[in-house]
């Protein structure tokens, strides 16, 4: 009987649907096990088409795809070299389902379905997969694997079940998306796993940007005394040789590298790097253009398309009106200049003074109001998708949560775009990155380091520039209110009530409730982005926008 199994954790980053690429990768993460020594290397969930596939399953094409590329891997094993586990579909019969795949030898040794499906947040497998029996431990080499897929290990049920059925090992595939401290409540679930147990465990994750989710990575495995004894990078490819002894009826692993745990700020800002990243290189862009604006969202905005993407993919352009400030102009030239991105000016004057002529017969003796304000932001939307259409260069959206859940944005203005980096990032929050950015260079950032802008757009008071002497405040509540009651609201699901005795005044906190409700029309046309709480407007949150549910609220 074996004594030592060497396995490789392979946390790559998968392409969703370009299942030849995501074999190639596969075949590379192979390759550097084999390098590496391993018997086994292990792969995300659905590693051979990415996660989550959605609707792609099913288009029987797809998974006859999959199908043939998960072949050719196993023809591959039959090399000698390293054994591998993959997740992807498994036509069952008349069943679809969410598979993990042991090839060894040559062939496919096992299969095993997905027993746990998540149907909550931004997850829709019962939707699309049939749920298998709970599994019992695979044969690898002299080994007894506990294999499972993601949502088996959340519940208690199917590590008792491996347990019970003789595992050596609990190994768990995940598609498991980021939010902002989600890893150490990943670690924490593990220890109870553990304990349960008594068995070591393994948690591989992929890594990238897929739509509005970003998986960060950050696999690690924990010994049967609970120890972290490896911890994979976030935000990052990554294999990882783990070595694993007998020690008695389960396997122990020898200590490894511990990636640093990376502080929360640093962890937001990765994600929306990995995002963006991802979804304009997956999507085929060049890169991307913003308005520029002199204020603090389009700064940081800013910021992260050059540290994602490098600044010779970044075009930014400064669209002013009469009412834009000296400052403004001074602080978006600023920004630009720090960043060493293409910078233009385009002023909006001359449309304005177009459509007040061509609207001033309909519109009449009316006095000028939001109306006006709302054609400036359209405007500038029109002029930034012109660019986009002409050059190819993806529009990116510069709103935050804040304003998307109040609805303080213009619908085909400043709406407008293809991708956001801010969207599930409140206002207090933004404040904090662009200080954070302003002292650190992220691991990985194509940016420069020191100042990426200056201090004034942090300190002066938000304003949209659509009216004389415009702020954000003569329209919202203070941000540092206004955002601690959205998140009672939308993370929190909290009543008025149960706001009002946190000490919020009951005035605001039902203006606040209104708001969020009546956006909800907006909230359908935004473009998407980065997934960084855990209630993220799209797919974690979705409120019916006829909704009268409202009128009870007074």
């Amino acid at each position: 009987m074996a004594d030592t199994l060497k396995i490789a954790l392979a946390q790559i980053n998968p392409h969703e649907g370009a299942i030849t690429a995501n074999a190639d990768r596969i075949r590379r993460a192979r390759a550097e096990a084999a390098r590496l020594g391993a018997d086994l290397v292990v792969t995300p969930e659905f590693s051979i088409a990415g996660y989550p596939p959605e609707d792609l399953v099913k288009k029987p094409a797809f998974v006859t795809a999959c199908e043939e590329a998960i072949a050719a891997l196993a023809a591959e094993t039959a090399d000698g070299g390293p054994g591998i586990v993959l997740g992807g579909p498994w036509r069952n019969g008349d069943l679809l389902h969410n598979a993990l795949f042991l090839l060894d030898g040559g062939r496919i040794v096992a299969r095993r379905a997905k027993h746990e499906l998540p149907n909550y947040g931004v997850f829709d497998d019962k939707r699309v997969f049939d749920a298998g029996p709970a599994p019992g431990p695979l044969p690898f080499r002299g080994f007894r694997l506990g294999l499972m897929i993601c949502e088996d290990w959340w519940l208690p049920s199917v590590c008792e079940t491996l347990c019970e059925t003789g595992a050596e090992i609990l190994l768990a595939i995940n598609g498991s998306p980021f939010e902002a401290e989600k890893h150490q409540a990943r670690v924490d679930l593990a220890v109870h796993r553990v304990v349960e147990t008594g068995l070591g465990f393994v948690f591989v994750n992929q890594v990238g940007g897929q739509d509005e989710l970003v998986f960060e990575g950050a696999s690690f495995v924990m010994n049967p005394d609970r120890s972290l004894v490896h911890v994979m990078p976030m935000f990052a490819e990554d294999v990882r040789l783990t070595e694993w002894r007998r020690d008695g009826d389960r396997l122990v692993c020898a200590p490894g590298a511990i990636a640093p745990a990376v502080p929360r700020l640093e962890q937001i800002y990765g994600a929306m790097v990995l995002g963006l990243r991802d979804y304009v290189g997956k999507n085929g862009f060049p890169g991307v253009v913003l308005g520029l604006s002199g204020g603090i969202d389009s700064a940081i905005s800013a910021a992260v398309a050059v540290d994602a993407l490098g600044a010779d993919r970044v075009r930014a352009v400064m669209m002013p009106s009469p009412y834009t400030t000296a400052e403004s102009l001074e602080d978006a030239a600023e920004c630009a200049r720090l960043l060493g991105i293409r910078y233009e000016t385009i002023g909006i004057g001359p449309a304005m003074d177009a459509f007040r002529g061509m609207l001033a017969p309909a519109f009449g003796n009316r006095a000028p109001d939001i109306t006006e304000e709302n054609i400036q932001s359209r405007i500038r939307g029109v002029t930034l998708m012109a660019l986009s259409n002409k050059f190819g260069d993806m529009l990116l959206t510069t709103g935050n949560k804040s304003e998307m859940s109040t609805g303080y944005a213009t619908i085909y203005g400043d709406m407008a775009g293809g991708y956001s980096v801010l969207k599930d990032v409140y206002k207090t929050t933004v404040f904090d990155l662009c200080r954070w950015r302003n002292a650190h260079v992220p691991t990985g950032a194509m940016g420069p380091a020191g100042l990426v802008m200056p201090e004034r757009v942090i300190t002066k008071p938000p304003s949209a520039e659509l009216r004389p002497d415009q702020k954000d405040e003569d329209s919202l509540p203070p941000y540092a209110v206004l955002d601690a009651i959205l998140e009672g609201l939308v993370e929190g699901e909290k009543s008025v009530d149960a706001l009002v005795a946190e000490g919020h005044d009951r005035a605001i906190v039902l203006r606040v409730w209104k708001l969020l409700d009546r956006a909800e029309y907006k909230r359908r046309q935004a473009p998407p982005g980065v997934k960084i709480t855990p209630r993220a407007f799209g797919r974690d949150r979705r409120y019916p926008i006829t909704n009268g549910f409202t009128a009870l609220v007074t």
